[in-house]
Formats: structure tokens, sequence, C-alpha cells
């Protein structure tokens, strides 16, 4: 029988907790991370609405196949969609992400009434903006922080993936049972709020390349974790404990 995991402390302690994580796993891989993407914010939306529940190598070359085909977003939009499934045959389910991204695309344009950048997203706050994408069908918390963060933007919106799921739930700064989209809000509630998009982007790399690193899915690296003395999961494997079950780390 799976264990109870204990009530979760109160969020000044959670707060707390969440910032000595940060800090350990930051000088642990090498933080400040230096962004992967310089994409407007349309084309990292496009780029991460093909990399849900696909390898990073396989969305990349999707998202490339697609920009060789169709040299505007107009005209991936307009195009026949199959012709556009075809371009994007290596990430997974095209031929659900194909009418997706026509969707999104003829959504924007119709609320921007014509071709749109999303540059003026620069303009609202991080809430503001969210909520702007979010009302896209399609588009949920992880690809609009992914939209606000990685591209040109830099806006502070942290990202949730699967890795920093994950590690965040066996550290216990979120309840066993919450999934990866309620997770956004909770977790992002424990980061202070001064904090710019280089420190939200070292936040998320950090637990995501512990995820990766150390924080497996499968037999995780307890012994040489570095946040050993923080993490309950990981106390209670080493000590042969019954673990607690914990919510799904997949997500849109």
């Amino acid at each position: 029988m799976a264990a109870t995991s204990p009530p979760l402390p109160d969020l000044e302690t959670l707060r707390a907790k969440a910032l000595l994580v940060h800090e350990r796993l930051c000088a642990e891989y090498g933080a400040p991370f230096p962004f992967f993407s310089t994409k407007d914010p349309l084309s990292e939306l496009i780029s991460a609405l093909l990399s849900h529940r696909t390898r990073n190598q396989d969305s990349h070359r999707a998202y490339q196949q697609l920009v060789a085909r169709f040299p505007t977003w107009e005209q991936v939009r307009d195009a026949p969609t199959a012709e556009v499934q075809t371009a994007i045959s290596s990430c997974t389910w095209p031929e659900q992400k194909a009418p997706r991204i026509q969707a999104v695309l003829r959504e924007i344009s119709a609320r921007c009434g014509g071709p749109c950048d999303l540059a003026f997203l620069a303009e609202k706050s991080v809430p503001e903006a969210r909520a702007w994408l979010e009302t896209i069908p399609g588009v949920g918390p992880k690809t609009s922080a992914a939209t606000l963060l990685f591209s040109s933007l830099r806006l502070p919106a942290m990202p949730v993936d699967s890795h920093h799921h994950r590690v965040a739930q066996r550290l216990a700064l979120i309840g066993p049972k919450v999934g990866t989209e309620a997770a956004h809000a909770l977790l992002e509630a424990l980061l202070p709020p001064g904090w710019d998009a280089q420190q939200v982007y070292d936040h998320h790399e950090a637990l995501m390349y512990h995820g990766q690193k150390c924080c497996y899915f499968h037999s995780p690296a307890c012994g040489r974790c570095v946040v050993l003395d923080q993490c309950p999961y990981g106390q209670a494997r080493l000590s042969g404990a019954v673990l607690p079950v914990l919510a799904s780390s997949k997500s849109s």
C-alpha cells in the first residue's frame, strides 16, 4: 500500500525551500544558462505546439521542415492540412498537430485582424499575456509560458515540463496529486516576485536538468543528489520506506 504524504508546509517555508533548491541546483549545473532560442513569439508558440510529447530533436526537425516548406505562418494557416501534416511528420501525432496549429493561426489572425507576430504581448503583464494566449483553444499553461519566456519577448513566465514537475513533486514543493497544468501557478507562486526572465529561466532549467541527470523517472540517483536533505521522496526511498504515489507528470 502506498504511503500517505504529509501535508505541505506553509507558503513562506515552501518559498524558502524553493530558493534553497534553486541555489544548489544552479550551482550544480552551472547557471546562468544561455537561452537556447531567439525565435519571435509566434514562431516560439508554433515550436511549443510541435514539442508536445515529442523528443526535442524530433520537434526541432519538424519545425525546420515546416518553415522550409512554408516561408510564412500565413501560408501554414492557409495550406491544405495534409501538406502541413506531411511537413511535420517527424513529430508525434502530426495528424492532430497540423489542424491544431492551423486553428491557432486562424484564431490569432482573427484576433489581430490579419498577420500578427505577437510582439504586442511585451506590453502586457505576464498574467495578462498568459491569459491572452491560454484563451486560444489548444494553448495551455506550459505552451503560454514557453512562448513568453523562451521567445525574444523574454518575459518571466515559468514553464513546467515533465522533469521539472517530477522533481518538484519529489521535493514536496507541490502536493503528490497536483498535475502539471495546476503546478504552473503553484510553483510560480514560490518564486520571488521581482525575478527577471534569466532568473526564472535558470530555475526552470536547473530543475529540468536535475530531472534529466539525477532525479530520473525510474531509479533516481538519490545517493548523489545535492538536494537529498530537502527531498522526502528520496529519503524514504533510500530508507526502504513505502513511497507515496505521485500524480503523472505528463503534460500537453
